[in-house]
């Protein structure tokens, strides 16, 4: 608990992977919280936030082998990336952000935050646990009014909601003109499968458009092995395998118990056993979308 009375957890560890990471490979996926007497939250959060600092997060990245990584502004900060300039301004050759701003900002603003690291803006259409959207976050229907001052200074957007909702805004989306990333995989109904109208209009979306997805798989399932989730991801990476990079979603607030993300890489391995396309997932495709210098065999 803080000083502030925010109930805090400890962050998660994880294990080293089993396998040899590709130099540049990269988290496109994970935050930092705190420190929390430095960076208390905006708003009272939803859940509890974890003691995820910028130090903690290096460490677990060394144990990961990650050399890099993006991080995604947390709901509980709103619109006030301080905690996360303040991590990158620490590490600025291995560390991008991805921020949330209301519709108000100004283009100076958004130029100033792209110079000190920040790559895109969040937008949700996803709901908290009492039906609202998560209190800090921004709507997609934000996009159209910022889509210009994003042009101009060279952000990309990223969108968190279920298929069924991106289906239907993406073809609204994509006349904004900048690059449109798609949260957790996505976010397919598992009971549909992959041949579900809404996720086909995605993959051909992928397939054609300026749109990416990132493959955090334990936010699509959260059974043991997370079998049921392998046939979104090889179908997004089958669809665009240029454009889909890998996150961890370290320190997985609101799961219990939390995933361990060096088994998440171990299971990458296994769902992705071509070198060369791993690779592009963990390294290039990174490189491509988030800035990162590339890297030489």
């Amino acid at each position: 608990m803080t000083a502030a009375g925010f109930e805090t957890v400890p962050a998660p560890n994880a294990s080293v992977p089993g396998w040899a990471l590709p130099p540049g490979a990269c988290d496109a996926h994970f935050h930092v919280f705190g420190p929390h007497d430095r960076f208390p939250p905006a708003a009272r959060p939803v859940y509890a936030l974890p003691d995820a600092t910028p130090q903690v997060a290096a460490a677990l990245r060394r144990t990961l082998r990650l050399t890099r990584g993006v991080l995604v502004q947390p709901a509980p900060y709103g619109s006030h990336p301080d905690a996360m300039l303040s991590a990158i301004a620490d590490a600025p050759d291995t560390l991008r952000g991805i921020a949330v701003a209301y519709p108000g900002v100004d283009t100076g603003t958004l130029a100033a935050w792209r110079a000190a690291g920040i790559v895109g803006l969040r937008f949700v259409e996803m709901r908290a646990p009492d039906g609202n959207r998560y209190p800090g976050s921004v709507g997609f229907d934000a996009i159209g009014v910022l889509a210009p001052r994003m042009r101009a200074v060279g952000l990309h957007a990223q969108l968190w909601a279920r298929a069924d909702v991106l289906a239907d805004w993406l073809p609204h989306l994509l006349r904004s003109n900048v690059p449109l990333v798609l949260d957790h995989m996505a976010c397919p109904d598992r009971l549909y499968g992959p041949n579900a109208a809404a996720f086909r209009s995605i993959r051909a979306r992928l397939a054609d458009s300026d749109v990416w997805a990132k493959l955090t798989v334990c936010r699509v399932s959260q059974q043991p092995g997370h079998n049921d989730a392998r046939v979104f991801h090889d179908a997004l990476i089958a669809a665009a395998p240029e454009r889909v990079v890998w996150g961890s979603d370290w320190p997985y607030v609101r799961m219990n118990p939390a995933p361990n993300a060096g088994q998440m890489l171990d299971l990458l391995r296994r769902w992705v056993p071509d070198p060369v396309q791993r690779t592009r997932i963990l390294v290039d495709n990174p490189a491509s979308l988030y800035g990162f210098e590339r890297t030489t065999p």
